[in-house]
C-alpha cells in the first residue's frame, strides 16, 4: 500500500500535525487519519533519536511499522531543524519493506527433472493409456443397500 506522510508545522501554535493519506486506486489518494503533536516535544525526540521520535509518534490510532518511523525520522531531522520550512511530505510503499526474493536459477550439478523422473518409474505413453483404460463409473446392483444408491 502506497502511503504518503505529511508533517505541518504551526510554529504560532506551536504544535505539529501529521496527515496520514493512502493511495486507494492508482492516482487516488484520500486522507486516512490526522494527528496532532507539539511541535517542541518532538523536535526534541527528533535529537534524541529514532527511538525517542518512534515512542512520540506513536499512538494507538497512529502507529507506523518500525521501517516506516525510521524512515519518517530519517527525512524529517532537517526538517525539524529548519524554522522556515512548513510541510514535507513523505511517500512510503510497504513493499519496501519486504526482502527482495532471489531468482531461482538452476545450477550445472543441480539433477535434471527428465532423470529424476526416470527413476522413478516408466511414463510411456502406453502405460499411461493402461491406466486411463480402466472404466471408472460407478455401478450398482439391486443387492446394494447403501445410502449412494439413489
Amino acid at each position: 500500500m502506497r502511503q504518503k506522510i505529511r508533517f505541518e508545522k504551526n510554529i504560532k501554535g506551536k504544535k505539529l500535525t501529521i496527515l496520514e493519506s493512502s493511495e486507494v486506486d492508482p492516482g487516488v489518494v484520500i486522507l486516512l487519519h490526522e494527528e496532532e503533536y507539539n511541535l517542541e516535544e518532538v523536535a526534541k525526540a527528533s535529537i534524541e533519536g529514532v527511538q525517542a521520535f518512534s515512542q512520540l509518534i506513536r499512538r494507538r490510532s497512529f502507529f507506523p511499522s518500525s521501517d516506516l518511523c525510521n524512515k519518517l525520522f530519517g527525512n524529517t531531522i532537517d526538517f525539524f531543524k529548519k524554522d522556515a520550512e512548513e510541510k514535507i511530505i513523505i511517500e512510503y510503499d510497504d513493499v519496501e519493506a519486504f526482502p527482495k526474493e532471489e531468482a531461482f536459477q538452476l545450477e550445472d550439478d543441480d539433477v535434471e527433472i527428465d532423470k529424476i523422473l526416470e527413476a522413478d518409474g516408466e511414463t510411456s505413453e502406453d502405460e499411461i493409456k493402461e491406466i486411463d483404460s480402466g472404466d471408472d463409473t460407478p455401478k450398482f446392483t439391486p443387492e446394494d443397500t447403501s445410502e449412494h444408491e439413489n
